[in-house]
């Protein structure tokens, strides 16, 4: 994949509804989250997810480390000259310029995303579980923060926001491990694997031991701690967009509870969230604010 693209005719409707159909296309749980939020919140919010998907596989996509940088140097230099005003003609970055605008997005969260990509190209592995953290809060976690703007929030929801941003990137690292591993990549940190007796090799020849199930159940709880501390952010955001966001947080986390509830079999399938226990999922949220507000009513 390379950033260059010939000039787009199309108007910027058609491309907020490419962008929800690459939102579609890409993410199940995403996609059905925006179902929740007005038509504005929701074409901005795949924007955002285009721009985040399209930057993260020109690593991921890439023939090889060095293709991967030469296109996230082109990239970044196109990112910066349309956050500086200048024209551009690529229907990603355009749709998202229009959104940044907007929204109020702060530019830093775009750059930044575009330095975790070339953390994925440049670390295939993390010694350190800080060092893993750090490329989770650069990518998860700006697509978290972009994300809480589009949505509207208050202090300080950006705080607990990043925290939701790692905690999703770690679960879809988790969810996707065998897709990383054929890649090369191990989102565990190597000091880990090795204080739970469990190797890179065995890692790579798919074993699953009481070592290796040591190891992830020390890792997912980890992750539902990000959860946890993430939680204060929901009643910090602005009521037009926080049903959505309490319905991908509660997606996201279920889906770590059914890595869980697999014994870990994170290698041969890709754990996901059936729709229709989407909906329960969905009905559930919803019962908590109205059964608040049929109480309140009765006086209770």
């Amino acid at each position: 994949m390379s950033p260059r693209s010939s000039p787009s005719s199309s108007s910027i409707e058609e491309l907020y509804a490419q962008a929800a159909q690459e939102a579609k296309a890409g993410s199940r749980s995403f996609s059905f989250a925006t179902r929740f939020v007005p038509p504005d919140l929701a074409r901005a919010a795949h924007a955002v997810y285009w721009y985040c998907a399209y930057t993260r596989d020109l690593a991921r996509k890439a023939a090889s480390p060095a293709s991967g940088q030469a296109d996230l140097d082109q990239w970044a230099s196109m990112v910066m000259s349309g956050l500086r005003g200048k024209l551009t003609r690529h229907p990603v970055l355009e749709v998202f310029l229009d959104t940044v605008e907007r929204c109020v997005i702060p530019h830093e969260c775009a750059l930044e995303l575009i330095e975790g990509a070339r953390m994925d190209l440049t670390h295939p592995r993390y010694e350190s579980f800080s060092q893993l953290s750090g490329n989770c809060r650069r990518t998860g976690g700006m697509v978290s923060l972009m994300l809480t703007h589009v949505v509207g929030f208050r202090d300080p929801a950006l705080d607990y926001m990043a925290d939701l941003g790692i905690a999703v990137e770690l679960t879809s690292q988790l969810r996707d491990l065998g897709e990383h591993l054929a890649q090369g990549r191990i989102p565990i940190p190597l000091e880990e694997i090795r204080a739970f007796d469990y190797t890179e090799a065995e890692f790579e020849r798919h074993v699953r031991n009481q070592a290796f199930e040591n190891l992830m159940r020390y890792h997912t709880s980890r992750v539902h701690g990000y959860y946890q501390k993430a939680l204060p952010a929901l009643a910090l955001l602005d009521s037009r967009g926080r049903f959505a966001v309490k319905v991908a947080f509660d997606l996201y986390w279920q889906t770590l509870r059914r890595i869980e509830t697999s014994g870990f079999d994170v290698f041969r399938r890709r754990p996901a969230v059936p729709a229709m226990e989407r909906y329960w999922i969905t009905a559930r949220s919803m019962a908590g604010p109205m059964t608040r507000s049929l109480w309140r009513s009765r006086g209770a």
